[in-house]
């Protein structure tokens, strides 16, 4: 059965209310910030990001300025690649997910600023390179080069598979790290390697940590973490499990990865290693 999309309902204008946006905003790296302020009719179940895509289209501020695009990222549009993330009304979230009318305050008014935790290229986009870094540090991912012609791989139990599944969710979005006081802007990358981690990263090396075959590099996975700007400097905040858009259970896997290097430091002690 086809819908009859021709007859359908649409949104009237009356239906459409104005939304202020108050967008912090830099043209390159190293220059100062700015405010400026944009008006746009926006339609119920509408988010930000369409709001910004809107936003991009406009020559002129709310107060009739001159002013060039908006940049910002985007990619999936369904709260799946992370790219999106922003600080908006001063909580780290997706703005793909966000719906503008429950971010809106009293005076209709939306506040959005690039995440703070990371160089700014232009306005809402940001350098997210040190989150991806710190994956490769923990090696992230299942070794499976040369592996292929070796067969069926080991069994899992259906209760790790579960646990893994809600873990494998995180899409580096870094509103963790955003919400973390223990995780810092650092603009030298040279100083990456002795800074600390993140609870993404250390939530990943408890998941490949999990999987039989990722499993193979759990000791050197854990060396990292034992090392200065590994789990041991988590100050357990937990900020990071309340802001998670994924609702992963970070400080359970931080906790997780505690005990794990616990063990994993007494056994090299007794083995002289």
């Amino acid at each position: 059965m086809v819908a009859d999309t021709a007859n359908a309902p649409r949104p009237s204008a009356s239906s459409s209310k104005s939304v202020r946006f108050r967008i912090k905003r830099q043209d390159r790296p190293g220059e100062a910030a700015r405010w400026e302020e944009f008006v746009v009719d926006v339609e119920p179940g509408a988010n930000v990001i369409s709001c910004l895509q809107q936003i991009a289209r406009m020559s002129k501020t709310a107060e009739g300025q001159a002013t060039t695009p908006v940049c910002y990222d985007s990619g999936c549009l369904e709260e799946v690649c992370g790219s999106c993330a922003m600080v908006i009304n001063g909580k780290a979230r997706p703005s793909c997910s966000a719906l503008v009318e429950k971010m809106a305050d009293a005076s209709g008014t939306i506040t959005l600023e690039p995440l703070s935790k990371f160089p700014v290229v232009r306005d809402l986009a940001v350098d997210r390179s040190r989150a991806f870094h710190n994956l490769e540090r923990l090696k992230a991912w299942v070794p499976v080069d040369g592996t292929y012609h070796l067969g069926a791989g080991p069994k899992d139990t259906p209760e790790n598979q579960e646990t893994r599944y809600t873990l494998s969710t995180c899409m580096t979005c870094a509103c963790c790290l955003e919400a973390c006081p223990q995780f810092n802007l650092e603009e030298n990358a040279d100083k990456w390697d002795t800074e600390f981690v993140g609870p993404h990263a250390i939530s990943q090396a408890r998941l490949f940590n999990m999987h039989p075959t990722g499993s193979t590099l759990a000791g050197e996975r854990l060396d990292v973490l034992m090392a200065k700007g590994g789990v041991n400097d988590c100050g357990n905040a937990q900020n990071c499990v309340k802001v998670c858009p994924k609702e992963i259970p970070l400080t359970e896997s931080i906790a997780a990865i505690g005990r794990a290097v616990t063990v994993h430091g007494v056994k090299k002690f007794f083995a002289g290693r």
